[in-house]
């Protein structure tokens, strides 16, 4: 029986999917808990409109992060760090203080989550940071570590 899935479920099928399930467990299980419901034309006809439009959005978000990766990837940030001898840090830069200084210096706002460093940086020298931006975009952000 074919169904569309109202939300996602697990080991079956992710929200506002369009799948083959048995016609038990359809009707035993997912309808009444009202986590899918019958595919039938017209709701096939709107589940394709919402699709489409689904698509059309994704296409455009994918096109806005590739510029944003562009532009990250021609900054280079240099960050100021107090410094011991050696160039060991006193602390360290994580993840929030190049986010905050992205945003200071290019007035572009990134969810400190996305910035992915192995381990915070402890001494002074040039890095290469990637941010995830999307699903497949990422952006390499140049990061110089000077002593004040």
């Amino acid at each position: 029986m074919k169904i569309i899935l109202k939300k996602a479920v697990p080991s079956v099928g992710d929200e506002d999917s369009l799948i083959e399930v048995s016609e038990g467990y359809a009707r035993n299980f997912l309808f009444p808990r009202k986590l899918a419901g019958p595919a039938t034309p017209v709701a096939v006809a709107a589940w394709e409109t919402r699709r489409v439009e689904r698509e059309k959005k994704s296409a455009a978000r994918k096109a806005e992060q590739e510029e944003l990766a562009n532009k990250l990837s021609s900054l280079e940030l240099t960050i100021g760090v107090d410094a011991g001898e050696g160039g060991k840090l006193f602390g360290s830069v994580t993840s929030q203080d190049i986010a905050t200084e992205v945003t200071k210096v290019a007035g572009i706002e990134i969810d400190k989550k996305k910035i992915e460093l192995s381990e915070p940086l402890k001494a002074i020298g040039d890095y290469s940071v990637s941010i995830k931006l999307f699903q497949d975009i990422t952006a390499k952000l140049k990061v110089k570590l000077v002593s004040k």
